[in-house]
Formats: structure tokens, sequence, C-alpha cells
């Protein structure tokens, strides 16, 4: 299986933007390791500022395919309303030399969210000199899950998760940590009836290396947006629609202030994810383990997404088996049902190509 959709390399990208974006908007504010431009686009001239940021991890596209999709309703001049009330600060692809490889961490093999007190990357320096000279208000921290996650204990696919992060180990909730709740629970009532208990809260422990709760501790309201999984949607083009209605839900109640109506306790209500899923179970598989045979058993599954010719191919991983795995499969099949031997010598990590 694969997807032309993931794949949005710094080329493709920035051509997308000098189209939607007057040139005097489009900013360079540094440069990756590998000396590509990253790009920052102001927009807007309200009194209540907004950075967003997206791909800080390479190979998480639809945030910024979200990103394209707004830019293209205000070119069109939908929701114009929302630049005389805000001003917006919005970093398309912070990690250009990662999306380029498809890769999370940049071209140094640093995780860019944990690099926000050390700022050791050229990266991280341009997010953090944008958050200081431009100062805003509210920060959405914009993220792509992996498909693992269930919104709470064996719940749906977890398509949509949010999180206000924390500002210490004990979890206070300070005034911008409120703000980021009560955001998160305006977005979540808005797509409830659409994307019915298919909406996860991201785990909150506390690490100041993250950009998110540096920025919060900061007195930034800080929302964590994480573009999950929609069932057999790994183009994750429906996911794309859910993330662009929640990124123009959470400026529109900023714009609005209509966030002040809700609470820390609905914020807390919201399932947290639980690591539930893996992409394909193999029901009635017999297993080679070293010296061991074992018969009927369930294989898992997983994908890993690798890129092959400007595409993402998935290719399906040895995770685990047993007799009563306790994990639930996007995809099951019988391995009757498979052109594949019913006979597999496990390793983790191993492809197995059932399609």
């Amino acid at each position: 299986m694969t997807s032309a959709n993931r794949y949005l390399p710094p080329n493709t990208l920035n051509k997308l933007l000098k189209v939607l974006v007057k040139s005097e908007s489009l900013l360079v504010i540094g440069k990756s390791v590998n000396l590509l431009p990253i790009y920052g686009l102001r927009l807007g001239n309200g009194p209540v500022k907004v950075l967003m940021w997206s791909q800080m991890h390479g190979n998480e596209s639809t945030t910024t395919r979200a990103i394209i999709g707004i830019l293209e309703e205000f070119k069109s001049g939908k929701a114009l309303k929302i630049l005389d009330q805000l001003s917006l600060f919005i970093i398309p692809q912070l990690n250009p030399d990662g999306s380029k490889a498809y890769r999370r961490c940049n071209a140094n093999d640093v995780d860019l969210n944990r690099d926000a007190v050390s700022l050791t990357q050229p990266e991280s320096v341009a997010l953090k000199g944008v958050f200081d000279e431009f100062k805003p208000h509210f920060c959405f921290n914009l993220h792509g899950q992996r498909t693992i996650f269930a919104a709470g204990k064996k719940g749906k696919p977890s398509t949509l998760s949010f999180l206000s992060p924390a500002v210490n180990h004990e979890g206070s909730i300070t005034q911008a940590r409120l703000k980021a709740m009560q955001i998160i629970v305006a977005i979540k009532n808005n797509l409830s009836t659409s994307l019915r208990n298919q909406i996860g809260r991201y785990d909150g422990a506390f690490n100041i290396n993250c950009v998110g709760d540096l920025f919060t501790s900061l007195g930034a309201t800080t929302v964590l947006f994480e573009a999950g999984h929609y069932p057999m949607d790994y183009d994750r083009d429906i996911t794309l629609n859910f993330v662009q209605d929640a990124i123009m839900t959470g400026l529109n109640v900023i714009a609005k202030e209509d966030y002040i109506h809700f609470s820390a306790n609905e914020y807390q209500q919201i399932p947290e994810n639980s690591k539930d899923y893996v992409d394909i179970i193999v029901h009635g598989v017999t297993i080679s383990d070293g010296n061991e045979t074992l018969k009927n058993q369930s294989l898992a599954l997983q994908y890993e997404e690798v890129l092959d010719n400007n595409k993402i191919l998935f290719q399906p991983k040895c995770l685990g088996y047993g007799r009563n795995l306790d994990i639930i499969g996007h995809q099951t099949f019988l391995i009757s049902d498979l052109n594949i031997p019913d006979s597999i010598e496990f390793k983790t990590g191993k492809i197995i190509e059932i399609f």
C-alpha cells in the first residue's frame, strides 16, 4: 500500500506558499541544518497574536496540508474576519530537512520537540526567535500521531487528540494553561457530532524540553493538535478535513473569546489516549519462533512508513503474536483468506507482504 498525499517535500510546499501568500507576507525565519529556508508568514492585523507551527517532525504532514487549506480559504475571501481580529504568524514546515527525507528528526537526528531549552539546532533557534519577537498570546503546536491510539481504553481510533501542556510536574493550572483547556473543549464540542467518540486527550506528563511545555510555562497559551487515524484513511485525507476544521474553530473561539464558557473539568473528561491498536491482526497463524512452533496464533503487524519514489510505502512488519492479543486491529484477517503461507517464522520487524 502506498500514499502520494502524505509526502510533502519543501520544494512542493514552497511553490504552493508562493501562490497562496503575497510575497511581502512570506519571510525566511532561518535555515535548516542542510541550509534549506524555513519560511514563516504573517497574516492579519488584529490585536490578539497567534503563532502556529507545523512539521516540527518531518513525517507529520497532515497539519501542514491543513494549513494549506486554510490559506486557500483566506485567498478565496472566506474567513477573512478572523484576520481583522487576529494577527497570525504561521510556520508551515519547521523541519524541511526531515520533511524532505520523511523522517521525524532533523538532519542531525535530533528531535526538535526535545530541544526547546538547549536550542542546539538551527530549526529550534528559528522557532524560539519568532516566539521571542512576535510575543504570541496563543500558540498552536501542530503534529501527527501514530495509528496505535484509541480515544480512551479500547475506544474508537483517536482521529484527533489535543493537549493543554503542563507547566510543572505538579500539573498546576495556570491562566495560560486553563485557556488552552477551554479552547480544546470548544473544538471538541464543535466536532463531537461529526467525530463522535474519536477525540482523545494526549499524555500530559511535564517535560520542559518540549516546546509546548516551555511556551506554556512562559505564559503563552499553547494547544497541542495531533492528527491521527480515521478508519482505513491511511492517506489521512478525512483526518485532514477534521484538522482544518479544528484549527479554524480554535482561531474563531480565540477571536470571539467564546472559550471562556468552558471549564478545566470538561477538558479532563475528554478520554485520555490509550495504545490499544495495531494496523493488522492475522488470526490462525502457525508461528515458528526459535525452537518453538505454536499453532493457531494471532499475529500483530504494524506499518512502517517508508519513502519510496516520492510516495509513502506502508510496510507491514511483525510486532508480536499470541493466542489472545489484548489489542485491536484496524484490519483483521484469517490466514486462510490471504495468499501467504499459514506458517510464519517470527522475527520482530520482519516484513510480511500480505497484499
